[in-house]
């Protein structure tokens, strides 16, 4: 029988955003329904969690299941790889300069889905619709979604974690500032014969930045942005001549290159929605923030939505969509998704800019990064939790007072 006092919970989508919502939200004893048909598609693409974020998938059950199939990241490195005038240094940021073992893990995409899937088909707490809302009905009492099969969903809150174009934000009435970028990301997966020694590497180019990231055994995962038309044609070679061409775009730090089967091609762009909540619908992931696949953010930040969601939705049991519910929401998450998207768009148009002084903005900031270690160590602690950089900084200046 459900709990009087704990009003029930929507989630749209079934993503890896949706399956976090709808098992964070069970797990702190909220009824939840979960809308949306499980994906079928292969998904050849990998995710980089950040220890944060890891610590949300041990709580709900999963990181034992899918730990064994990622690659710890224990160093990140940023290599200038444009041909202009000024030239940054390289920069490294080492797991161990803040004290921790690893940034996070980098796991493969068909593995965490079809985790998270089952951990939710598992859980008596989640009713399961397989089917896709054709229609939302919202009004000051609750969120109703009307079903593709005709059946019908009721509850205090909906989460939006319905992708990029979500058509809740769209019901809701938010909208949002969008930009499309002269790039797309060519995504795929290779072996090498070097060893990655948990290292990932993002080469800055004139076209954006070209990631790699570390799998488990001799193998890593690549986000290459270029421009669409280069996408096409990259995608286009033969297996022999696609991976001679990584293998030079990367210097050969990794030694023999040979890519897996599976390419995908993704256009960048940016959406971020003028608010995060309304009308008894919260955004998470996508739906609250899409940006370029740069210094890993898309995920860690869809979890910390939902995470904050539930933290205020437990204040709230009895009406968590309520007005003031969704405006604590709003007010949360406002800060940390426009200082990372910012970012990220920020950095990404610089390395667009053929002008001067964005290049030499961009070089400063990453050159004052490489010499002067705090700053870097509040940049990696600021990377993995939002406030910890500066936390630490009071810590260090109150012990300097102190003495």
């Amino acid at each position: 029988m459900e709990h009087q006092q704990t009003a029930r919970i929507l989630v749209a989508g079934t993503g890896p955003a949706g399956l976090i919502a709808a098992l964070g939200f069970a797990a702190e004893g909220f009824p939840v329904t979960l809308v949306g048909p499980e994906a079928t598609a292969p998904d050849g693409r990998t995710t980089a969690l950040m220890n944060p974020a890891l610590k949300v998938l041990d709580r709900l059950g999963v990181l034992e299941v899918v730990k064994s199939k990622a690659a710890p990241l224990k160093v990140m490195r940023i290599v200038d790889a444009t041909s202009r005038l000024i030239r940054s240094p390289v920069v490294t940021f080492r797991a161990s300069e803040i004290d921790e073992d690893q940034f996070g893990l980098n796991l493969p995409n068909s593995v965490l889905n079809p985790a998270l899937a089952s951990a939710v088909a598992a859980h008596a707490g989640v009713e399961w619709q397989r089917s896709m809302v054709a229609n939302w009905r919202l009004d000051v009492e609750h969120a109703r979604a009307v079903l593709a099969d005709g059946s019908t969903v009721d509850a205090s809150l909906a989460v939006a974690a319905d992708g990029r174009l979500s058509p809740a934000r769209q019901a809701a009435g938010i909208s949002t500032s969008a930009r499309s970028y002269p790039q797309a990301a060519l995504v795929l997966n290779f072996g090498h014969s070097g060893d990655h020694t948990f290292t990932s590497t993002e080469f800055h180019t004139e076209t954006g930045p070209f990631t790699q990231v570390p799998l488990s055994g001799n193998r890593s995962s690549l986000v290459w942005v270029v421009k669409p038309e280069t996408a096409t044609d990259l995608a286009a070679l033969d297996d022999a001549t696609l991976s001679q061409r990584i293998e030079q775009q990367m210097q050969s730090m990794l030694g023999r290159v040979t890519v897996e089967p599976g390419r995908q091609i993704y256009p960048l762009s940016a959406v971020t929605p003028l608010r995060f909540a309304r009308d008894r619908v919260a955004l998470v992931g996508e739906a609250a923030h899409v940006f370029p696949p740069i210094g890993a953010q898309g995920l860690n930040l869809g979890i910390r939505d939902v995470d904050d969601l539930i933290g205020i939705a437990c204040e709230n049991r009895t009406d968590p969509g309520a007005a003031k519910a969704l405006a604590a929401y709003d007010f949360k998450r406002r800060p940390d998704i426009l200082a990372r998207s910012s970012a990220v768009n920020l950095l990404n148009m610089s390395l667009l800019s053929d002008m001067l002084p964005a290049q030499m903005a961009r070089v400063a900031g990453l050159g004052v990064l490489g010499g002067f270690a705090p700053l870097r160590a509040f940049f990696m602690r600021e990377g993995l939790r939002p406030g910890s950089g500066f936390a630490a900084l009071a810590g260090g200046l109150g012990k300097q007072v102190r003495r």
